[in-house]
């Protein structure tokens, strides 16, 4: 199961610029493969992101077609955020400039 970043108060979940297995860079979700090294990296990997209050953020489990769901309604497009809702269910929001 991976594990992503939730903020705790908006249910925001993390994204970024990653690299996938075949070297190709996307927009998606930031995830760990296990628990235990997201929990021994998550605090380091927000702290390089500028402006972000590492205290605001959690370690979730979601199911791995959760989070590919996620990625496929960001349509690989920096403007967007993902939000998860208490229904287990993703809403697209646009970034507002």
């Amino acid at each position: 199961m991976p594990y992503v970043l939730q903020h705790k108060i908006s249910e925001q979940i993390f994204t970024c610029s990653l690299v996938n297995h075949y070297g190709l860079a996307y927009y998606g979700v930031k995830f760990w493969p296990d628990q235990e090294e997201a929990e021994e990296q998550y605090l380091t990997f927000l702290q390089t992101t500028e402006g972000i209050r590492t205290e605001d953020w959690q370690v979730i489990e979601f199911e791995e077609g959760e989070m590919k769901l996620c990625n496929v309604k960001l349509k690989n497009d920096p403007h967007l955020q993902v939000f998860w809702l208490p229904t287990r269910k993703p809403e697209i929001r646009k970034l507002e400039n």
